[in-house]
């Protein structure tokens, strides 16, 4: 199936606007061409649009008949992907079109990941705004930029746009899990400028790869123990490089700060007589990372390579090693499981971009928890930890958790619906990731809020997938829970 015929897909309304969202590229900050096609059709529809300052787009639709005096609702959900392609896949992604296929009632992105993170409730949202037979009191879709490279777009979100009072977000990707509550986050930015030297004379250069690991997402997934490339890379770098009296002509490594690294590369220089040790060094290491990550990562490979030029310029040996030393032992993975949520990451890191050029030593590290000191004190750490090793380090803007509040009236509407329409309990949770609940809380914090979404794998990776059955789900429980949505001086039970 290509991305023309995602539009038959039931239910149809939802499918054809995300159908537009594969045609339409939409990186983070550079989702103004979307932005502007979607403003164009809501105003060809009559409905009211507004776009703020930091360029998130606001559509509002009227209640239907009857409804006038329901709660009003924003539906929110944000306007760019994650994009990331396999190594043999030549994708623009500010020009192709996503290019998905059905494989067993998922459609899927074989090569490059699918924008189903957060397309599919854009596409819930935007299918709201054009039904004429879905009963709703006052709606506002709120549509966010850059989202998945900072969320520019909630932190500084106009703080007299919105007038909803309940906020139903839809980007979790769990079917059949309504989350009240989710992870706060503060990255750690690395930018230490390269000294480099001439390389000396008899010298071989080399490419040594991290390839065939899953990746994913790196608050979802970082409890499953997945091998990270930029880990594994820097490990071996440090514990053999010296050792062979090698040296760092360059390093690349993971393309997302909030996507576990799939493959990481560098060149190396080393004296020609060494390169029976690399060679084993290469093997021993490959042979103990796929035991290790072999429930996980079991297909991990270590590839050399002659590297296809010479090089002029190696790191300085002092540099290089503090460098080595500060990324092999820096924290990474899970630092702690919540004592009060059962089966719940609290606090974890992911080291995401790693790269050295002549332009410096650079690496961009998401830590995450659920306890925002907590996030604050484990960035601290690891910036204190980069800075005992002569690297520059700085802090971005701590992005806020979002606060369970199990009392919510907006969570007892969605739970009644997901009774209503399925005849089963819907599961309460608290996400190990990061929803723009919390920030947009900031600045409207007597709004009730509650996410759901359907079933998506491999989100932030190639071969990101959505199951298409708990899409039209989706689409029920929604409906029903609009349809259901009380008076403002009405009181609901959970």
């Amino acid at each position: 199936m290509h991305t023309a015929e995602i539009g038959l897909l039931e239910p149809q309304v939802v499918w054809r606007h995300f159908q537009t969202l594969c045609n339409i590229p939409r990186p983070s900050k550079h989702e103004q061409v979307l932005r502007d096609y979607l403003q164009q059709w809501a105003i060809q529809r009559g409905l009211d649009t507004e776009v703020d300052e930091i360029g998130n787009l606001v559509i509002r639709k009227p209640a239907t008949q009857g409804m006038e005096k329901a709660i009003p609702v924003i539906l929110q959900g944000h306007l760019d992907m994650v994009t990331q392609a396999n190594r043999d896949t030549p994708h623009d992604f500010l020009r192709d079109p996503i290019q998905p296929i059905i494989e067993e009632g998922w459609l899927v992105a074989k090569h490059t990941t699918l924008g189903a993170d957060n397309g599919i409730g854009v596409a819930l949202a935007l299918a709201v705004l054009e039904s004429d037979d879905v009963a709703h009191g006052a709606i506002e879709v709120l549509l966010t930029v850059d989202e998945e490279a900072g969320m520019s777009g909630a932190r500084f979100l106009s703080p007299n746009i919105l007038h909803g009072q309940w906020l139903i977000n839809i980007d979790t990707e769990q079917w059949g899990e309504l989350y009240l509550g989710c992870a706060g986050s503060q990255d750690v930015e690395v930018n230490q400028t390269a000294q480099f030297i001439a390389a000396p004379p008899n010298l071989a250069f080399y490419d040594v790869q991290i390839l065939g690991l899953k990746g994913g997402h790196s608050g979802l997934n970082i409890h499953e123990g997945r091998g990270n490339a930029n880990v594994i890379l820097a490990q071996f770098l440090a514990n053999h490089l010296a050792k062979l009296h090698g040296h760092l002509v360059a390093m690349q490594g993971g393309t997302a700060r909030n996507a576990i690294a799939r493959e990481a590369s560098a060149t190396i220089a080393i004296p020609i007589n060494q390169l029976e040790n690399l060679q084993t060094a290469v093997q021993n290491a490959e042979n103990m990372w796929r035991e290790r990550l072999q429930n996980t990562d079991g297909d991990v490979q270590i590839q050399l390579q002659n590297s296809p030029q010479k090089h002029a310029h190696i790191l300085e040996e002092k540099q290089q090693q503090q460098w080595f030393h500060a990324l092999a032992s820096c924290p990474y993975g899970v630092a702690k499981l919540s004592q009060s949520i059962a089966d719940i990451v609290e606090t974890s890191n992911n080291i995401g971009v790693v790269k050295v050029d002549q332009n410096g030593l650079i690496t961009s590290i998401m830590v995450r928890s659920l306890v925002n000191s907590d996030a604050g004190a484990l960035a601290e750490r690891i910036q204190q930890h980069f800075i005992s090793h002569d690297c520059y380090a700085e802090l971005t803007p701590l992005v806020s958790g979002w606060t369970p509040n199990p009392d919510s009236q907006a969570l007892a509407c969605l739970q009644q619906a997901y009774r209503d329409v399925f005849g089963i309990e819907a599961k309460r949770k608290v996400i190990h990731a990061g929803l723009e609940c919390g920030i947009i809380a900031e600045h409207y914090p007597h709004l009730e809020m509650v996410s759901f979404g359907p079933d998506i794998r491999g989100a932030h990776a190639p071969g990101e997938r959505v199951n298409i059955h708990t899409v039209a789900q989706c689409w029920q429980l929604l409906k029903s829970a609009l349809a259901n949505v009380p008076n403002r001086s009405a009181k609901m039970k959970a």
